[in-house]
């Protein structure tokens, strides 16, 4: 039969290790925002980068055309909403990092991608490809969702279409070399 010292040794060893355990848990849990926030702010340097900022002149521009006539040629916002939703998705990035970030770009340039002609499945059936900006896609819905929550609004799927307008505006008046452009942020 076991003594005390010993029980109380045994006790003590668990105690021990769930703690140690529950110690690196949160360290590698900080480790985790960490690298996402710093990821993020990566991406943001990107995102306001003389190149990036043209391509988002230049998508939003023809976003906005009612007659759309040629596509762009330089489809870099979607590629990058799309790898960000990729990275969201599998949990790299953290969601609100990104609603905070990015979040009234990626529902501006969606609503505009999928409004008032559905591009994505144009292109989706026209490639025979049901992948194509599906990253992008999911993004554009989760950051729909936090939109909601945080707007206590049950029944809003996404920016609506004057807001996003509004946005895409803004962005088409990007001086592509200096700051920001009115609204920018």
């Amino acid at each position: 039969m076991l003594d005390l010292v010993t029980w109380a040794t045994i006790l003590g060893t668990w105690i021990l290790v769930v703690g140690t355990l529950a110690f690196a848990f949160w360290q590698l849990r900080q480790a985790q925002r960490l690298h996402s926030a710093s990821t993020i702010l990566d991406l943001r340097e990107r995102y306001y980068s003389p190149r990036f900022r043209q391509a988002r002149r230049d998508m939003s521009r023809w976003l906005l055309k009612t007659d759309r006539g040629e596509e762009v040629e330089n489809w870099e916002v979607g590629h990058f909403f799309e790898l960000m939703g990729f990275l969201t998705h599998s949990r790299v990035l953290e969601k609100r990092m990104v609603w905070n970030a990015f979040g009234v770009w990626i529902t501006a340039y969606y609503a505009f991608m999928t409004q008032p002609v559905n591009l994505l499945d144009d292109w989706r059936e026209e490639a025979r490809d049901p992948l194509i900006y599906a990253e992008f896609e999911w993004l554009a819905r989760q950051m729909a969702e936090l939109d909601r929550r945080r707007l206590h609004e049950p029944r809003r799927n996404t920016l609506s279409l004057g807001e996003a307008r509004e946005a895409l505006e803004n962005e088409s008046r990007l001086d592509v070399l200096g700051e920001p452009g009115p609204g920018s942020s």
